[in-house]
């Protein structure tokens, strides 16, 4: 108990490289860890939780200052069962989702399951952060990141997030970073989306793929031009989507 507490999850599941560097890399900080991550990947699941299934919840392993568990549902879940199951209601000083094989900067996060641990964990008003490599090799060396990580979580565990604000971290693909900035979401949307194929046996199937297109590639306070340009790329999220301008505009709308 006198140990900062960090609950990690993922969108990779438990047994991804990405969680156990993670975890590799937190270790020396002086906290107790609890990672609860799903039993297999669940890329693209964002806050989606179990509303009809039943889940199963296992312990798969025990050692000072590390817990590993799996769970059968979405990363969503894994928070929800790990703070309600596992701690018994304590709450974690810090949630934090990944390392994620993948980008999620741009339009991604709202579909990024990595960045549904932390909005978990930032409705909770807990500190959230979600951390992702835009290298999609599980197998690619994240040690460089070493650093980064561990000193925006000592960062954030000593001066915390505002309430209903979690970061979204993603680093560039590769070893040579050339800094950090602290940016805005890029406006970008995904086109070609659908690969439509017909079966052998008489019927179409589709494939959900695409690609990204940046709709402003020379915004230089975004976060594709921050990593397209191999900077560390932060971006404070709200959770709050309310648009504040439009509502007073709108204020003539009202009646009654």
């Amino acid at each position: 108990m006198s140990k900062p507490l960090i609950l990690i999850s993922n969108d990779d599941g438990y047994k991804a490289p990405g969680i156990r560097r993670l975890a590799d890399m937190l270790r020396p900080l002086g906290v107790d860890l609890l990672v609860c991550a799903p039993d297999g990947p669940r890329s693209g699941f964002s806050c989606a939780f179990s509303a009809a299934t039943p889940l199963r919840l296992e312990c798969v392993s025990r050692e000072e200052g590390l817990e590993v568990w799996w769970c059968s549902g979405t990363p969503v879940d894994c928070v929800k069962l790990a703070i309600d199951q596992v701690l018994c209601g304590r709450m974690p000083d810090m949630v934090i989702g990944g390392i994620n094989h993948g980008d999620n900067s741009t339009v991604n996060n709202h579909y990024s399951g990595t960045m549904g641990v932390a909005m978990e964990g930032c409705m909770k008003y807990i500190p959230s952060v979600a951390f992702s490599s835009c290298d999609y090799n599980e197998q690619a060396d994240l040690t460089p990141l070493t650093p980064y990580v561990q000193r925006i979580v000592r960062r954030v565990l000593a001066e915390g997030l505002p309430k209903g604000v979690c970061l979204n971290v993603n680093f560039p693909a590769g070893s040579d970073f050339q800094g950090v900035r602290v940016c805005r979401m890029t406006f970008g949307r995904w086109i070609n989306e659908v690969d439509r194929r017909h079966h052998g046996r008489g019927y179409d199937y589709y494939w959900m793929l695409g690609e990204y297109h940046n709709d402003e590639p020379n915004a230089e306070d975004s976060d594709q031009w921050a990593l397209n340009h191999r900077y560390v790329a932060i971006t404070p999220t709200k959770m709050d989507v309310t648009d504040y301008d439009l509502l007073q505009r709108m204020k003539d709308w009202e009646e009654g």
